[in-house]
């Protein structure tokens, strides 16, 4: 079992960045994938970044590419989201989840995570 909780969430400017964290419990946070997804009121969770287990395979939706950055500190069971940047579009839920394999041609995938955290919210203001 993986339990997970974001943190970092907040009201900000455009152009503005915010640094959202996920803590996880559990022994075996660092054997997982864990990806980040964004979602708005009437809408499906989106995609926004997954990072290995190693951190070192990343993957960017392209609305978010060259202004996000995922990391992760396995030694705190810690996945951070850096977001500069931002857009009044980039207000949103955002999400954690973790599952056990890193595939490109899937991590955009919500079926395919096994543990979520509640969200925190972000919002921008123009």
């Amino acid at each position: 079992q993986v339990q997970l909780v974001e943190s970092g969430g907040g009201l900000v400017q455009a152009g503005g960045s915010l640094r959202l964290s996920c803590v996880a419990s559990g022994r075996t946070f660092s054997r997982y994938t864990m990806g980040w997804f964004r979602q708005t009121p009437g809408k499906e969770r989106e995609f926004v970044t997954a990072i290995s287990w190693s951190g070192g395979g990343t993957h960017y939706a392209d609305s978010v590419k060259d202004r996000f950055t995922a990391s992760r500190d396995n030694a705190k069971n810690t996945v951070y989201l850096q977001m500069n940047s931002l857009k009044s579009e980039d207000t949103a839920a955002y999400y954690c989840g973790a599952r056990r394999t890193y595939d490109t041609s899937r991590n955009h995938l919500m079926s395919e995570y096994e543990y979520w955290g509640q969200g925190t919210q972000v919002t921008v203001s123009s």
